[in-house]
């Protein structure tokens, strides 16, 4: 199974633990060489007692949201107990009650949550009664369990849940204090670092910056990084807003996965600046790296109101010291360069390129998804 191939390539590390079903999964990421890499430790907590003593109290139902939540919060504790300290980590909790060797008058169910940084994402699902034998419900929970590690490892691939007719899996996200205040607008920008560390950012001076909605992190963007670190002597905070001028604003879970795959990378700095003025107003002197076609829209009216709007915000952005970094881009069979953009005489002082020699990557995040990538 590819998927399991790209868990075990992850940085992110985990514990796992559940109850009733799941040992499926626990098998199949064992099945390949290197899950070692992936798995700190595992725990079937099948008794009432070997679970109660997890969590610290006997839980009124032991299948439930709050049970599983529970367990994904201790796995996460025990992850970063067990890994290096450098090493990003992950919590799963999975509680179910499936088919036994007696009639069961509930429904049968699950409830499977992932402990990232950025908080818990939640998943639940009542299976159709009597439509799968014991073996179809432990896989069905187990497919769903690697979705959540495929989540918290930054993944875009999923398992295919093989759900029936009337089955539907529910969704929710809590996130964490920090991320629910840059939510809410109760601040403007938190810094993700490599270990999976949130924070303030640590510093708002000048830095290099390369922005995107990195849906998915692709070598366009890491090798890009690289050549202007390389060009410039500095390392590269990579930007994802959660606010977006073009696009709808990032849900929690979808931002938690898209912020995972910068673990073990470089710092994320998440933010609610959707125009480059907005960014610089945060980091005053830093140097934004683009591509061409993104330079292209920078100069665009409609983002800002008026022609008039866009003046005074370059006139701003100059006096707070921000420069542009900008990469070519191929584009309708050619290559897009800097030279080749029509940019006003007064506003070149802010524009520099990074020559093609040292950086070219004809490939866009849209054709990566298309091919399920």
């Amino acid at each position: 199974m590819p998927l399991l191939e790209l868990l075990h390539a992850s940085p992110v590390q985990l514990v796992l633990e559940f109850t009733g079903a799941g040992s499926a999964a626990l098998a199949w990421l064992h099945s390949l060489g290197g899950s070692s890499r992936t798995v700190l430790e595992s725990s079937d907590r099948y008794s009432h007692r070997s679970l109660s003593d997890l969590l610290g109290y006997r839980p009124a139902q032991f299948t439930s949201l709050s049970t599983s939540a529970d367990m994904a919060a201790r796995a996460l504790e025990r992850a970063r107990f067990l890994a290096e300290p450098s090493v990003p980590v992950i919590g799963i909790g999975a509680s179910a009650t499936i088919a036994t060797d007696r009639l069961k008058k509930g429904d049968h169910r699950t409830a499977v949550v992932l402990r990232g940084p950025l908080g818990s994402h939640c998943l639940e699902l009542t299976m159709e009664k009597g439509q799968r034998d014991r073996a179809g419900e432990e896989e069905l929970v187990s497919r769903l369990i690697l979705s959540a590690i495929a989540d918290g490892s930054g993944l875009l691939q999923r398992p295919d849940l093989r759900l029936l007719p009337g089955e539907e899996l529910t969704e929710s996200f809590e996130p964490v204090p920090l991320l629910a205040a840059l939510l809410a607008g109760e601040t403007d920008s938190l810094e993700l670092l490599p270990d999976g560390s949130l924070t303030e950012p640590r510093d708002r001076g000048p830095r290099l910056v390369l922005s995107g909605s990195f849906n998915p992190l692709h070598y366009g963007h890491t090798g890009l990084a690289a050549a202007a670190s390389g060009l410039l002597g500095r390392e590269v905070s990579f930007e994802l807003p959660v606010i977006n001028a073009e696009k709808p604003p990032l849900q929690a879970a979808e931002l938690q996965r898209r912020a995972q795959q910068f673990a073990g990378r470089g710092p994320l700095l998440l933010t609610r600046a959707p125009l480059f003025i907005d960014k610089v107003r945060l980091f005053p002197g830093s140097t934004f790296i683009i591509g061409a076609d993104t330079a292209v829209r920078l100069l665009d009216a409609r983002f800002y109101g008026s022609e008039q709007a866009v003046h005074d915000s370059f006139q701003e952005l100059d006096s707070l010291g921000g420069h542009f970094l900008v990469a070519g881009r191929s584009r309708d069979g050619g290559f897009a360069h800097l030279d080749a953009l029509n940019i006003p005489a007064q506003l070149q002082h802010l524009f520099s390129s990074v020559p093609e020699d040292v950086f070219r990557a004809d490939i866009s995040s849209t054709e990566l998804r298309a091919r399920g990538l």
